[in-house]
């Protein structure tokens, strides 16, 4: 059963990746300061969008408007990482970015399933 935000899977996936996204943002140089901000931003959104759609969950339409929100900043974080990927860092292993890349793509289906499947009142998604 739901009751809270942190009943959602999720939301407690988006969570636990934040720690290994700053892990990496902190290997990138101090020159690529917009690259980081953008990602660790887009990370630190999709549990908060996720939340504030949850608040509203009595409608429909607007929680679902949030979880479209939530997927755009997973899709976001996903596009950083490839792009951290395509440019030789140093200290930053193509493998650490995969796994991360492989995490948030299974956020972005579990955001999708919610969308199509969730209804107000639903507390056993």
């Amino acid at each position: 059963m739901i009751r809270d935000v942190t009943d959602l899977e999720v939301y407690e996936r988006s969570m636990k990746l934040l720690l290994p996204v700053y892990k990496l943002a902190k290997l990138l140089p101090k020159d690529e300061f917009r690259l980081k901000d953008q990602l660790t931003g887009a990370a630190k959104s999709v549990p908060a969008l996720i939340t504030e759609g949850f608040a509203k969950r009595k409608s429909d339409k607007e929680f679902k408007r949030y979880l479209y929100m939530a997927l755009g900043s997973s899709d976001e974080v996903i596009t950083h990482i490839r792009q951290i990927k395509l440019l030789p860092f140093k200290g930053i292993k193509s493998e650490t970015c995969d796994v991360l890349i492989e995490h948030y793509k299974v956020v972005s289906k579990q955001i999708n399933t919610m969308i199509k499947v969730w209804r107000s009142g639903n507390s056993s998604l």
